[in-house]
């Protein structure tokens, strides 16, 4: 068991503008680009909320493309929120420039996105308490990715070279950092909302605005 200081902790929400073919396109052919771009404000709205509601330390949104959209003073954001911007390159290279600056800093870091509606504030907690005991913490989801991302400090190999969008993530993931003898905990997998078979996962008082176009 690593018996390591306890660290500050810090969730780092990754968002993409919940703009009409923009966010949430692979959902397009069954709820239309509004209806897709609706759903992406829902999710980022509730991630945000979720993450502060865990009341782990700072929460941080961190934007793709620019947090000066106007898109972005259009939701109901809390005041408390510290933002940032993801900046260029691929998904690896955003994930790991965030995760450095924050452990180099040091905190530690949980990156989650928002598709994710089932991880809540009580699995935010779980979370940074594995982050106590462990190096590292995952929540994996059914399609072979993470919906969270806990590392108590910045493991290059984790972001570099990675499938991203595959089976794979989650598995070469938790290889890679077993690899360089973390200690790792591994939570209860999850569903993301990302192909128009997942929206029978999203909570049943959502249901109703979100269904199938017909």
């Amino acid at each position: 068991m690593n018996t390591m200081p306890q660290k500050a902790i810090r969730i780092v929400i990754f968002a993409k503008a919940p703009l009409p073919g923009l966010a949430k396109t692979r959902l397009i052919p069954a709820l239309g680009a509004e209806g897709s771009a609706h759903l992406a404000v829902k999710l980022l709205e509730h991630a945000v909320k979720q993450a502060v509601l865990a009341d782990t330390g700072p929460v941080e949104l961190c934007v793709s493309p620019t947090r000066l959209h106007s898109i972005w003073k259009e939701l109901t954001l809390p005041v408390s929120l510290e933002w940032s911007e993801q900046g260029e390159g691929d998904l690896g290279e955003r994930l790991a420039r965030a995760t450095r600056r924050i452990t180099n800093n040091g905190q530690a870091i949980i990156l989650i996105g928002t598709d994710c509606p089932s991880l809540n504030a009580k699995k935010l907690r779980e979370a940074a308490q594995a982050l106590e005991r462990h190096d590292a913490c995952m929540v994996p989801v059914s399609d072979g990715g993470y919906a969270l991302l806990g590392l108590s400090r910045h493991l290059p190999e984790v972001f570099s070279d990675m499938p991203w969008s595959s089976t794979a993530v989650a598995r070469l993931t938790r290889q890679r950092m077993l690899a360089e003898c973390w200690t790792f905990k591994q939570l209860a997998p999850l569903h993301d909302i990302d192909e128009p078979q997942d929206l029978q996962y999203l909570p049943e008082n959502w249901a109703p605005r979100f269904t199938a176009i017909s």
